[in-house]
């Protein structure tokens, strides 16, 4: 069962993409349309790739069916996991709001984020284990499935805020709007950065052992997919011939994956300025034609709607149910943990982010950025939280 869920995710990543190749066709012949009938007109491309993206769907949850299975539990208990778990819920997210306002050029950035999120999740173990004594609770699906699924609704208000941001920032002005559209797409090729770095060194099969001191005093071991650029606390390299840290970090950063960080950004960085010196154009200048007829409005809503909607699912999942199980498990609903002080912060963002809609009317550009800034929110919880900063609720 196992290696049929990973088969089933392959085949489901594969049509991801060539369903993304069919929505990018569908808005490129909306181009020459007039934008008052961008919303309702729906051409065969957009239909086949709404087709490939469900087929895709139900490729996807089979996979996640196979692998509790071969689990004996939900299969959300460490980074792949969740990660996988988390991108199809993100499709789902799409196809609802897809089948509400009809907007094929939701897939055209929607979709390759799921392929991202995949290929990010791949880089993980994927071997399945059993349980911790902690973990083996009904809260445990509950609280991060409910989480994960809020956090995938409000990830749409993120790329219907970045489509808006791509069509109306003046790609001719120098700004710190368009400074601030270009780094995302930075950090996007940042992502590609990490996949291509440690897809690299897994075909060469490195690695490297390190003894530490971790942050309880005691002696540790810990293990390195790429040469160290840091390393761990109170360092002892133990594989010859491999390279030493450059620096050394303190006890409470997981030193392996903070390096992994690292060689993300300096991968992404030199993708970035390849990218710029053969297109001789920023990325974000490069895409903006493609979204130039889109409707203004409909963007605002469905970023408006996306929180509306995935804003209470957060609330129960990301706090609620979230304290309920802590206090079952440790007998304190609050801990102050990294994961659960990121989580708050996230509410509180999103919450002001209705509030100001609401009250202040944000709308348009405003209520775009904000939808930009709490997905970066989110990401940094996912990215750097689990797998730099060390705590109870870190993923493996």
């Amino acid at each position: 069962m196992a290696e049929l869920s990973s088969n089933l995710l392959l085949i489901a990543f594969i049509i991801y993409l060539v369903a993304t190749l069919f929505f990018g066709g569908a808005i490129k012949q909306k181009r020459g349309m007039d934008e008052s009938h961008y919303k309702n007109n729906i051409t065969i491309s957009a239909k086949i790739g709404i087709t490939l993206t469900i087929i895709g769907f139900m490729i996807h949850i089979g996979y996640f069916i196979a692998r509790w299975v071969a689990a004996g539990h939900a299969p959300v208990s460490n980074m792949f996991e969740f990660i996988t778990f988390f991108s199809m819920m993100l499709v789902g997210a799409f196809i609802l709001i897809y089948f509400i306002y009809q907007a094929a050029v939701l897939g055209v950035f929607a979709l390759p984020i799921v392929i991202i999120l995949i290929g990010y999740a791949s880089m993980f173990s994927r071997d399945i284990t059993p349980l911790i004594p902690p973990l083996k609770s009904i809260w445990l699906p509950i609280h991060v499935m409910t989480t994960a699924a809020g956090q995938a609704i409000l990830s749409i208000s993120f790329v219907a805020g970045v489509i808006y941001l791509l069509k109306n920032v003046n790609q001719k002005e120098t700004s710190y709007k368009r400074l601030g559209i270009e780094s995302i797409m930075y950090l996007l090729t940042v992502v590609l950065g990490f996949i291509i770095m440690t897809s690299t060194f897994s075909f060469m099969h490195y690695e490297a052992q390190f003894e530490w001191i971790d942050k309880e005093g005691q002696t540790s071991t810990i293990v390195y997919e790429l040469p160290a650029l840091v390393g761990p606390n109170d360092w002892n390299l133990l594989t010859e011939s491999k390279m030493e840290p450059l620096a050394e970090l303190p006890a409470n950063f997981n030193a392996a994956r903070a390096n992994t960080v690292i060689w993300s950004f300096i991968a992404g960085t030199i993708l970035y300025i390849l990218v710029r010196l053969i297109t001789r154009k920023r990325i974000s200048q490069m895409i903006q034609p493609l979204v130039a007829k889109i409707n203004d409005d409909l963007l605002d809503e469905i970023a408006y709607r996306s929180v509306l909607i995935g804003f209470p699912i957060f609330t129960l999942g990301g706090l609620v149910f979230a304290m309920i199980w802590a206090q079952i498990a440790w007998t304190r609903f609050w801990n102050w943990d990294p994961k659960e002080v990121w989580a708050l912060i996230t509410w509180f963002f999103y919450a002001a982010f209705l509030h100001l809609r609401l009250s202040r009317g944000w709308h348009g550009e405003k209520s775009a950025w904000l939808a930009v800034i709490g997905f970066g929110i989110i990401m940094f919880n996912l990215v750097f939280v689990n797998l730099v900063i060390a705590g109870l609720h870190s993923y493996v």
